[in-house]
Order: structure tokens, then C-alpha cells, then sequence
């Protein structure tokens, strides 16, 4: 005898009812067990209703923007690319929720060209203590773009150094990592000097920004 879930149930009730009262059915005797086969129903679960981390307000790489001040005064606010290198995202916005970057300097300025910061060490050398490969990808450096920075000898050393374009450079395209843009305050990073102090890098949710036009 096949019994969908529902009956079964009204079955197994009505026994116990019946046997409380000292009425036992032969129809529900213990031996009966054996005599049903319960009959699965593709019934399906009520699925959790999961909200998407960025519409519950939870900072994600897909919907977060870094926001650097400067000890000096300024602001600089980048805009990541996490479809082009969601490795790298992760990583800048892991060290900066860590306060890693606050206090660290930009220890390479060049004119027309880049400035360089996110060492430790603060002479080029230093790194988080580990690497993380590539993500070379099709973005140009554009004015404004934000790339990471590496050893001559190997791509896959990138770890927390960064750079940001001063001017177009075409020729670096391809071979470092870009993973963001400066929307907002390219007039304090040209006026960045060797040296000078980040005093904090904080994680935003882009969505509250207002992009200033370049």
C-alpha cells in the first residue's frame, strides 16, 4: 500500500489516538510498519531568502571605493575595478580595512610620470609579507589609474604597493596590474612630494560618493 506524505501522517495520528484509549486496530498494529511504503513528494524546501551583501549594506569589492587622507590635507578617492582583478581588490581593501596604509608614505614621485607608495619600508622594498600574482588585463593607464607595483624579475610579486598615473603611459599597459581610478582629487595627488603621509586609508560604499568630473 503506497501513502503519500499527508496520509501517512493521518495514519500514524489516528493509531496513536486509538491505542491511548486501549483500541487497538489490527490496521495499525506495530507489525503493520512493514505493510507501508511511504512515498516521497518532491516537495521543495523554502529557499532562505539570501539579500545580496551590496543590498544589505555590507562593503564588498563589487560596490567599494578607498578613500585617502592625506596628513598634509586632501583627499584622494579611488574606484576599483574588480571584475578586471577581484584578486588585487581584495587584497588592497583587506590591508586597508587592517589600517595597514595609515602612516605609510609615498616614497617615489616622479614628474609626468607616477607616484608610488604602500611600503612598510618606505624606500621600495617592503610588501605586506606575502605576494599575490597578476591580473594583467585590457584597462590603459590613463591619467588617474591606480596599478599595482612589482619586482623587475617576476610579475608575480605584486603585494602592497601602488601607483598612480600623473599623465596617459601607454607603455606600461599590459604589464602591471591596474585595479582602480582616481574619481575624486588628482589636484592633491600631483602635489603629493616624496614622503609625504598617508594618514588614513579608509573602505567606502562607492554609492555614496559623487564622482567630480576630470
Amino acid at each position: 500500500m503506497l501513502l503519500t506524505g499527508s496520509e501517512l501522517a493521518s495514519y500514524l495520528t489516528k493509531r496513536i489516538v486509538e491505542e491511548s484509549k486501549g483500541k487497538q486496530n489490527p490496521q495499525f498494529s506495530t507489525s503493520g510498519y512493514g505493510e507501508f511504503i511511504f512515498v516521497a513528494q518532491n516537495i521543495k524546501k523554502p529557499e532562505a531568502k539570501e539579500e545580496s551583501k551590496e543590498k544589505s549594506g555590507e562593503i564588498t569589492r563589487d560596490n567599494a571605493a578607498a578613500i585617502i587622507e592625506m596628513e598634509k590635507g586632501g583627499r584622494i578617492v579611488i574606484e576599483f575595478y574588480p571584475q578586471d582583478a577581484p584578486n588585487t581588490v581584495d587584497n588592497f581593501i583587506k590591508l586597508a580595512k587592517k589600517g595597514f596604509y595609515d602612516g605609510l608614505t609615498f616614497h617615489r614621485v616622479v614628474p609626468k610620470f607616477v607616484v608610488q607608495g604602500g611600503d612598510p619600508n618606505g624606500n621600495g622594498t617592503g610588501g605586506p609579507g606575502y605576494t599575490i600574482k597578476a591580473e594583467f588585463n585590457s584597462r590603459k593607464h590613463l591619467t588617474g589609474t591606480v596599478a599595482t607595483a612589482r619586482r623587475a624579475n617576476t610579475t608575480d610579486s605584486n603585494g602592497s604597493q601602488f601607483y598612480i598615473c600623473l599623465e596617459p603611459q601607454p607603455g606600461l599597459d599590459g604589464q602591471y596590474t591596474i585595479f582602480g581610478q582616481v574619481i575624486e582629487g588628482m589636484d592633491v595627488v600631483r602635489s603629493i612630494k616624496v614622503g609625504d603621509v598617508m594618514k588614513k586609508v579608509t573602505i567606502v560604499d562607492k554609492n555614496t560618493l559623487k564622482k567630480d568630473k576630470q
